[in-house]
This record gives structure tokens, sequence and C-alpha cells, in this order.
């Protein structure tokens, strides 16, 4: 008899939002003054790489797929919301909350 194996829980985004795992910033601004990590938080965009991606919306009843995928560089707006899952600290965002993607 096999014996079974757990199976990891795994997020998976609904709708059109993203998950995204928080890159560390840099946290010195192009004229060098370094800010410090409390500041570094209080800015308007944060960077992070996309963990998934949600199915996406319906509109005129059809599926229109997120424009990101997983692995890519994104900013995005500050306030997704911040989740903590299997230790792991993420943020979770609606694809309008997306400003741009880093290539």
């Amino acid at each position: 008899m096999a014996k079974a194996v757990a199976k990891k829980p795994v997020l998976v985004p609904l709708g059109d939002r993203v998950l995204i795992q928080a890159t560390k910033g840099n946290t010195k601004t192009a004229a060098g003054i370094i800010l410090p990590e409390a500041l570094a938080d209080d800015m308007e965009m944060k960077r992070g790489t996309v963990v998934a991606v949600g199915p996406g919306r319906v509109v005129d009843g059809k599926l229109v797929a997120v424009s990101v995928k997983k692995g890519d560089d994104v900013i995005f707006k500050k306030w997704a919301d911040k989740l903590t899952f299997e230790g792991e600290e993420y943020f979770i965002a609606g694809e309008h909350d997306l400003v741009a993607t880093i290539n």
C-alpha cells in the first residue's frame, strides 16, 4: 500500500488579481541620500515579482486574461493587500493596481 503524500497548499488568485512577492527596493535616492526603512515603506509604489495570476475578468461575456504572467517584475501601488502564507509575505493586487512591468 502506497503512502499518501501531503499536498502543499497553493495560493491561487481569483478574477483579475495578481499575487506578488515584494522585492527589497533601493533605499537610496538618485541623489545618493539613504532613506530609513520606515520612510522607504511609505513610498507611493512598490516593486515585486509575480508569483501567481488569476484567470482574468469577464467583459461582455468573454474572459479577458490578465496582462502579466508568473515571473514578471512589476511596480504596483502601495495599497495592495498584504498577506502572510506559509511563512512568506505576499501582496495581492487587482490588475488595475499594477503600474508597469520591468523588462
